[in-house]
């Protein structure tokens, strides 16, 4: 399906579902709204999938990977090899989020959107062996970009049609907060000190440099701050464009789609930039750490779940949210009613 295909067929939420949803929530045995955010956002998810018996008993995380030719300026603290280490362990299990989404029984799909070196994960999305060096032109095509999208889309249709019913963003790719902090300072049009942190740990002087490479980029390439097509193809990155897909696809076969932290909130901008209906299908985690965190999810009207200052990336704030949403599911589906103990029911007073 192409890019365009999919933006046409994408509809509002299920507003008779969430209706249901929210009258059983009313039904329950306790205060109404009380549990705040655990009951919107199963309301939410009802509307989403367009069924009041929310399940999310399978849970996939999607990390997209990939190099950013960017890191030849000195924007990070490892090299590019680190890039496939990770990818590779996330096969294993074997990184931060790996042990997490062992304990939370979801599953891991990483991606080869456009590392330098072929791995043992999937390169059937594969654009290109890394992006160009962005300060010296622009990152990729329109067309790669496009790509980006649409394989990020048919990750969500491949899942879906596996069963998952909820799916988290993830990415790897060294050098992806200074693409992150470029795509945020040009389609929230603030200054990129602003947008720009330290990112996997850099140094005072590192942090010049990272600032002074994306501000070069952004003179040099002239991104249209109306077109996040554009954006992302000349300042950002490969697992943005896939990581945008993938919310895209959310709203595209109304699946759940949960943000993580900066680079996943940056490729949500963009999916909502494109199409602003994305957002009501988008998931929040968490507030990243990094300086742009609050101001990307203020742009997107999400609220977080967590504030837990995390900014370890990989899909880790994404798969933190989830007990949070099994407890809430929990009373949902297994809390007495009023009508079943015999307490009158509580009425919303004005």
């Amino acid at each position: 399906m192409t890019l365009e295909e999919a933006i046409a067929k994408i509809k509002p939420l299920d507003h008779n579902a969430m209706e249901i949803a929210q009258k059983r929530w009313d039904s329950i045995a306790k205060p109404l709204h009380s549990l705040g955010k655990l009951e919107t956002l199963l309301i939410q998810i009802a509307g989403i999938t367009g069924n009041a018996e929310v399940d999310l008993s399978r849970r996939g995380l999607i990390a997209m990977c990939a190099d950013n030719g960017v890191v030849e300026e000195g924007v990070t603290q490892t090299g590019q090899e680190v890039t496939a280490i990770v990818a590779e362990n996330f096969l294993k299990y074997d990184t931060s989020v790996g042990v997490m989404c062992k304990q939370n029984h979801a599953e891991i799909f990483p991606v080869d959107m456009g590392m330098v070196t072929d791995t043992k994960v999937r390169t059937d999305h594969k654009i290109a062996y890394g992006t160009q060096n962005m300060t010296k032109g622009p990152a990729m095509t329109r067309e790669q970009a496009v790509k980006g999208l649409e394989a990020g889309i048919d990750m969500v249709r491949e899942l879906n049609d596996k069963g998952y019913r909820i799916l988290a963003t993830g990415e790897m790719g060294i050098g992806n907060t200074t693409t992150s902090s470029a795509v945020a300072s040009v389609l929230l049009k603030q200054p990129v000190e602003e947008m720009t942190g330290r990112g996997a740990g850099l140094t005072s002087e590192g942090l010049v440099r990272k600032i002074n490479a994306i501000k070069k980029a952004i003179a040099l390439n002239e991104p249209d701050p109306e077109d996040a097509i554009d954006v992302l193809a000349k300042v950002g990155g490969l697992d943005i464009a896939g990581l945008a897909g993938v919310f895209l696809g959310g709203a595209l076969y109304r699946i759940p789609v949960v943000v993580d932290g900066f680079i996943s909130s940056v490729a949500a901008l963009c999916a909502a930039r494109m199409v602003p209906l994305a957002k009501e299908y988008m998931i929040c985690s968490h507030v990243s750490k990094e300086p742009a965190g609050k101001c990307l999810l203020d742009a997107l009207g999400l609220s977080p779940f967590l504030t837990c200052d995390m900014s370890l990336g990989e899909g880790s704030g994404a798969v933190a949210a989830m007990p949070l949403l099994d407890m809430g599911l929990a009373v949902y589906h297994r809390m007495a009613t009023f009508e079943t103990v015999k307490i009158k029911q509580y009425e919303v007073l004005s």
